[in-house]
């Protein structure tokens, strides 16, 4: 039977209706859809799919057992090496992963993997089945730090080995960047929560409004009985671009805007979360986050929204997907240029006008490529006398995070580099006995499979540590 060369698109919900709603964009296969992907897979010897998972899942094996009808099979399959497979299969980057190593992109379009584990988890989630069994206790207490994807998977692994596992989670619901970051139009909160539900069926203790670092410390911890911890903490500090205007009313770091709607819920009509609505947003940035901040900013019931970006369209971060998304739904994207002021109302005729002290404009300066920079990306260089303002009520700074420095500072002998990132050797273990870290703690913002496949490799640090004696 011929293959076929292109993989089955995604259904999405049409971009006029959806930069309206925050219902998710991706509507996933049908059954008639996903097993013919599935029958796309060549089931390779060497497997190269596999070396592209952070998290080892066994590709090739959950993509056959679907294929063969055996979801039940199939979803186990994909359990044995991930805690969150019904999130990896929305928010991973695959297309750069297990995606880009598939033989038959060699030649064609690669097997649709992240769409088939999407497929699979939905499809056991939608079972409502029985809650996987708690496994006897192996006597060995651990204490994780942070329940975002790293957090999570390591206590998840450690937890089908019999570990008592306590989570701690700063924010008041468990999920970290999961449920504060990605909004819901990409990553429904109802299915981070039911991946949370499977974690605490096998035991996991996750205890919310904890603050390592404020509550208790990593040495309480271990003062408390904690044989290890693993730190997870992320990188919820937000950075900005030193430029006039940071600090007028309506300019947001990324993580405040987004963290408002999603988690604070400003995005429900029923909330009473303060955030900017309506009006000209700009967000200054070209990863996901960027992104995901301009497609929250349309759905908000922006007027117009601008990404402002300094490189050119070949080098946004972003998934292309997610880039195409918000191309579809109308978001236009300023390209190589770079915000230089932000400019504020000032009515000095009127102290009291209300508009005193907001946003009304960002100035930029056109860019264009020089030579490389450290990164291999060619360098931005500002064109003379090229600025332009930009009519702007709302700006929202998109430039990336670094790792929170509470826990560092009240850790004593905990080294970190000089961007904040705990350093960790290959196993995840700091420079403090028993504990462990990594995720965005360590490498700062990154993507949420490679912070899982840093949780997997500290549980398996910790289990050699703690089993051995």
């Amino acid at each position: 039977m011929a293959i076929n060369p292109s993989k089955h698109p995604m259904p999405t919900q049409p971009p006029q209706e959806r930069a309206k709603n925050f219902r998710e964009v991706a509507l996933g296969y049908s059954m008639e859809v996903a097993r013919d992907e599935a029958s796309r897979c060549l089931n390779c010897k060497n497997q190269p799919c596999v070396k592209g998972c952070p998290v080892g899942i066994h590709i090739p094996q959950f993509i056959e057992a679907l294929r063969k009808g055996q979801l039940e099979d199939a979803y186990r399959i994909i359990s044995l090496t991930s805690s969150l497979p019904a999130v990896c299969g929305r928010v991973c980057p695959q297309e750069t992963q297990c995606e880009s190593k598939c033989t038959l992109g060699v030649r064609y379009e690669p097997v649709g993997i992240g769409r088939l584990e999407r497929f699979v988890a939905d499809w056991h989630n939608a079972l409502d089945a029985a809650a996987p069994e708690k496994p006897a206790s192996n006597g060995h207490r651990v204490a994780v730090v942070g329940s975002g994807p790293s957090g999570l998977t390591c206590a998840g692994d450690l937890a089908k080995k019999g570990y008592q596992v306590t989570v701690f989670e700063a924010l008041h619901t468990a999920g970290g960047v999961l449920v504060y970051g990605i909004p819901e139009f990409r990553l429904p909160k109802a299915i981070v929560a039911r991946e949370v539900a499977t974690l605490e069926a096998l035991g996991v203790d996750i205890q919310t409004n904890v603050i390592i670092g404020k509550t208790l410390t990593v040495d309480e911890l271990f003062a408390e009985g904690y044989e290890a911890v693993f730190i997870g903490s992320g990188a919820g500090l937000p950075n900005f671009m030193g430029i006039p205007g940071e600090s007028l009313k309506g300019v947001y770091s990324a993580n405040e805007y987004l963290t408002r709607s999603n988690l604070m819920k400003a995005y429900l009509d029923t909330s009473d979360t303060p955030i900017m609505k309506g009006g000209r947003v700009a967000v200054v940035g070209g990863g996901n986050v960027a992104m995901d901040a301009a497609r929250t900013a349309l759905r908000l019931g922006a007027e117009k929204v601008y990404i402002v970006y300094r490189r050119s369209l070949d080098e946004l971060p972003a998934r292309r997907e997610e880039v195409e998304h918000a191309q579809e739904e109308g978001i236009d994207f300023r390209l190589l240029c770079n915000p230089t002021e932000i400019l504020g109302w000032q009515n000095a005729e009127n102290p009291r006008d209300p508009k005193n002290g907001f946003v009304r404009a960002m100035r930029c300066i056109r860019m264009e490529l020089g030579e490389p920079d450290a990164s291999g990306r060619r360098r931005p260089v500002e064109i003379p006398g090229s600025e332009f303002t930009l009519d702007v009520d709302t700006v929202v700074i998109a430039i990336g995070t670094s790792p929170n420095p509470l826990i560092k500072s009240t850790t004593e002998g905990l080294e970190v580099n000089r961007r904040g990132g705990i350093v960790i050797d290959e196993t995840g273990l700091t420079s403090r006995s028993h504990v462990y870290a990594g995720g965005d703690a360590v490498t700062g913002a990154a993507t949420v499979i490679s912070a899982m496949g840093a949780g997997k490799t500290a549980a398996e640090a910790i289990d050699r540590a703690l089993s051995e004696g």
